[in-house]
């Protein structure tokens, strides 16, 4: 596979949370850097790779990543743009910064800060104004068939673009399904069970042409192995702890390079 692809098949994206000191930090970034500049599956535009580090180690890790082919993403943003927010970080100032994506909607943020759907709402709609891809987490709270677990987060996804739809604004969504009983737990989903719900979240997705290019990745415990037990069938993984190691990463990318892009 020598020329580029136009479109990434995969989306592959790490946020490190508040699991890493400030250095570390650094010198993940710069091993993740590293593998992208060299690793064809990125080079190709096979795999469209990103990063969410902490919101102190965003300039830091974009000057470490070097100019390699890796989106910058945050993991918050606030609902308003500019005023009296202390501690808040404005989607102006992520994009200012080179963030395209920003990490909305997390099981720990509705549980840990008590986020609500309209808090949700508000801030995807700040993403899209501000020209920053949500990356929108969802996913149900109890273990369910896949057909009951894809109504319970279609009604989140709705619910998130609330505020968007009634200030117009579009843009593509980056959903990440992250059943909540899987997230930290020792193994993801099942891979017959992250297939039947993503599918049904890419038709429901398909019905939304305000948000045209939006695409479904699966987090909760994602791994090395997984993107190959999944066959394919869905559009990449939101990690986590499972890569702290940068080698579990080019684990993955190879993963995507063995899949390859979409055949006709």
């Amino acid at each position: 596979m020598s020329a580029a692809t136009t479109t990434p098949r995969f989306s592959i994206g790490v946020s490190l949370k508040m699991y890493f000191t400030h250095s570390r930090t650094i010198e993940w970034a710069t091993a993740i850097g590293e593998t992208a500049r060299r690793h064809p599956a990125v080079r190709t535009g096979l795999v469209d790779l990103f990063v969410v580090p902490t919101f102190p180690a965003l300039v830091p890790v974009r000057d470490a990543l070097g100019g390699a082919p890796v989106r910058l993403g945050a993991q918050d943003l606030a609902s308003e743009d500019v005023g009296a927010f202390t501690g808040e970080v404005s989607g102006v100032e992520l994009a200012e910064i080179g963030c395209t994506l920003a990490e909305i909607g997390h099981a720990e943020r509705r549980r840990l800060f008590h986020e609500d759907d309209a808090v949700i709402a508000a801030k995807t709609a700040a993403a899209l104004r501000n020209g920053i891809t949500p990356l929108l987490c969802v996913g149900e709270l109890e273990q369910a068939p896949p057909a009951v677990a894809a109504l319970e987060v279609a009604v989140q996804i709705e619910a998130a673009l609330t505020a968007s739809a009634a200030a117009g604004l579009t843009g593509p969504l980056l959903i990440a399904y992250e059943p909540v009983w899987a997230i930290g737990a020792p193994e993801p989903a099942a891979p017959e069970h992250i297939r039947g719900v993503v599918a049904e979240l890419d038709r429901h997705l398909a019905s939304l042409p305000a948000h045209a290019g939006s695409r479904v990745v699966y987090g909760g415990s994602a791994g090395p192995g997984l993107l190959t037990a999944l066959d394919g069938e869905v559009a990449g993984l939101f990690l986590g702890r499972f890569a702290h190691d940068p080698a579990a990463v080019e684990a993955i990318l190879d993963e995507a390079l063995a899949l390859g892009p979409v055949t006709s």
